[in-house]
C-alpha cells in the first residue's frame, strides 16, 4: 500500500484527509511562494494555485532521499487562493489587509481555487524507490499531474464590527481568502456552490480521481477502519 505524503503545514488539510481514512505522512515543503509566482511570471488565479500546489510536491519529492520518505510515497501539494474579481488572495500580509479584504467581500461572492498536484516517487519495477521505506508491491508510474477544484463562496453581509471582530480572533490571517468555513467564519459565509473540503483546503473527489491515474485505489488508502465499530459511523 502507498504511503500519501501531503506536502503542506495545513492542519485543516491533514484533518480532512484523517477524517476520510487517510493516514497521511505529512512532509511540509521550502518552496518560498512569493519568489515562486514571480519567478514563475503567472497572475491567474487558477494558475497560481496550480504553481505553487506543483512547485510544494516537486520540491518534497525531489529531497526524498534527504527527508527519508517512506520508499512507496505519492506525493501530494496543494495551495489554494480565493479569486475575486480576477485576483488571487492568498493569506493576508497583517490585521489590515484582512479587514480590508473582508469589506471587499462582503456581501459578495468569490471562486476558492484549490491546486492539487502529485508526484508519484514509487519506483515503475518495485513499488519504492529503494529508500529505507520502501515496501515494495504494485509498482508506481513515476507519473507527475495536477488540477484545480473550484468552489463558489458566498459571503455574508458582515458588519465592520463584524469583521474588526473576527480579524481579532486571528483566524484569518492564517487561511487563504482570509475566511474558513469550518471555524469562526463560518458564519460569514451564506453558502457555497461545489465542493466543501475543497474550501477547507483539499478536493477529496479530485484527489481520488488523481490518485486513480497513478494506480492508487482511494480504498487501498483507508487504515483500520476494520476495527471500526458501528458506533463510530454516523446514524
Amino acid at each position: 500500500m502507498p504511503t500519501l505524503v501531503l506536502a503542506s503545514a495545513s492542519p485543516a488539510r491533514r484533518a480532512t484527509l484523517a477524517r476520510a481514512g487517510l493516514d497521511v505522512h505529512v512532509q511540509v515543503s521550502g518552496v518560498d511562494e512569493e519568489a515562486a509566482v514571480a519567478g514563475a511570471g503567472v497572475g491567474e488565479p487558477q494558475d497560481v494555485a496550480l504553481l505553487l500546489a506543483r512547485a510544494k510536491a516537486e520540491d518534497v519529492a525531489g529531497r526524498s532521499s534527504e527527508l527519508d520518505l517512506p520508499g512507496d510515497a505519492v506525493v501530494l501539494g496543494c495551495d489554494s487562493v480565493l479569486d475575486l474579481d480576477g485576483e488571487p488572495l492568498g493569506k493576508p500580509r497583517d490585521a489590515a489587509d484582512a479587514a480590508d479584504r473582508w469589506r471587499r467581500m462582503r456581501g459578495r461572492s468569490g471562486v476558492l481555487l484549490t491546486g492539487h498536484w502529485l508526484v508519484d516517487t514509487r519506483d515503475p519495477l518495485t513499488g519504492g524507490t529503494g529508500g529505507t521505506g520502501g515496501t515494495g508491491g504494485t509498482g508506481g508510474t513515476g507519473g507527475t499531474l495536477g488540477a484545480v477544484a473550484a468552489t463558489t463562496v458566498h459571503f455574508a453581509d458582515v458588519t465592520d464590527a463584524e469583521i474588526d471582530a473576527y480579524v481579532a480572533t486571528g483566524e484569518p490571517l492564517a487561511v487563504a481568502g482570509a475566511f474558513t468555513v469550518d471555524g469562526l467564519g463560518g458564519a460569514f459565509v451564506r453558502g457555497i456552490e461545489g465542493d466543501h473540503h475543497n474550501v477547507v483546503g483539499v478536493s477529496l473527489p479530485l484527489l481520488r480521481e488523481l490518485l486513480a491515474e497513478v494506480g492508487v485505489a482511494w480504498t487501498a488508502l483507508w487504515k483500520g477502519l476494520a476495527h471500526a465499530s458501528r458506533s463510530d459511523c454516523p446514524q
